[in-house]
């Protein structure tokens, strides 16, 4: 049985989650990549599926920012009692 083949678009699977804003940009060049073509298929597939962990990443990274600002948000109902209150 052979390794699989290093891909050096692919991180390491221990390596750390990048930061929101480091897996936007990489996924921003990964989809321009592939609208500008001229990949063999192989190399659209894994640039595809990169682009597919990646958005995957952002997803988390704003899932975790929504569950954030909703904790604020209720924390600050229970403090003052008016949500619409500014500040």
């Amino acid at each position: 049985m052979t390794a699989p083949k290093a891909n050096s678009e692919t991180p390491h699977p221990q390596s750390p989650r990048p930061a929101y804003e480091q897996a936007r940009d990489e996924l921003t060049e990964v989809v321009k990549r592939l609208e500008a073509g001229g990949l063999t298929l192989e190399q659209s597939l894994e640039l595809w599926e990169r682009g597919e962990r990646l958005a995957a990443i952002c997803a988390e990274w704003l899932e975790g920012a929504r569950a954030r600002l909703a904790a604020a948000m209720a924390q600050r109902t229970g403090e003052d009692g008016d949500p619409a209150a500014p500040f």
